[in-house]
């Protein structure tokens, strides 16, 4: 399938369908996708398939100005974002002036749209890092992708480019003492003649083992919407997502549903 780059800093604002009308920040290359992950779903298509390899990272100071342009406009247009969300091509916690990039969208926020929320989506693997986490706890969307609780199926659909350790990581993630969304992508078909299914009884089971132990504010469960880097991939029936939402609400969560 086609799938595509995002060519600004700052783009949008989009109707999110789990955080509303929200206004994208893109903290890594334009014309180069960076991430940890090598999801098998990405929008954004593998890495290294699309876009320039010698492609930068803007600035701290581009971001900022961006943003600050950006929300100016808006205003002129009566136009507030509900969210100013951190996504884009690749891992946004990777940018090496993240917590700083943090405090000025704070600042800037605070000075054009108070009343907007700032969500960071990440695949949670810079939590070691403690100005990531320091910054991570100033927002309100701390929004971490967990897609099992089976090490064997994070690495088939997320593809983690590091030695990759599930048990650390559900540490990690239970260090935020709850101050956290826990993001799940749930997806069926095929790769390379592998069967593709995150939403057996063994993975889903170990989940919301996981989701006990990490205990977060809100369980966010979605299935593809867009083009992903294979065509043998298949949404999940929404029949099923509400099946596996009904599963964590028992089990004491409050859950959103994206089909």
């Amino acid at each position: 399938m086609s799938t595509f780059l995002f060519d600004e800093i700052v783009f949008g604002p989009v109707n999110s369908r789990r955080l509303g009308i929200s206004l994208g920040m893109n903290l890594l290359p334009v014309n180069r996708k960076i991430c940890s992950f090598d999801c098998i779903y990405c929008e954004c298509g593998l890495n290294g398939e699309l876009g320039d390899k010698n492609g930068q990272m803007p600035s701290r100071a581009e971001v900022k100005s961006a943003l600050d342009n950006k929300l100016q406009n808006m205003l002129k247009d009566n136009l507030k974002p509900d969210v100013i969300t951190f996504a884009g091509n690749g891992e946004p916690t990777l940018h090496p002036d993240f917590s700083g990039i943090i405090d000025d969208t704070i600042e800037l926020r605070n000075k054009f749209c108070p009343e907007a929320r700032i969500a960071v989506l990440s695949n949670a693997s810079r939590l070691h890092k403690p100005d990531v986490v320091e910054a991570l706890l100033k927002i309100e969307d701390n929004i971490q992708k967990l897609d099992s609780g089976l090490k064997e199926t994070i690495l088939r659909l997320d593809q983690p480019n590091y030695p990759f350790d599930l048990e650390k990581t559900i540490k990690q993630l239970k260090g935020f003492n709850g101050q956290l969304i826990i993001q799940s992508m749930f997806v069926a078909g095929e790769m390379n003649g592998v069967d593709i299914d995150n939403t057996t009884e063994a993975d889903i089971s170990s989940w919301l083992d996981a989701l006990k132990d990490i205990q977060p504010e809100k369980v966010m469960i979605y299935t593809i919407e867009r083009d992903t880097p294979y065509n043998s991939l298949k949404k999940v029936p929404l029949e099923t997502l509400k099946a596996i939402a009904q599963k964590a609400e028992d089990s004491g969560f409050s859950v959103s549903v994206s089909g």
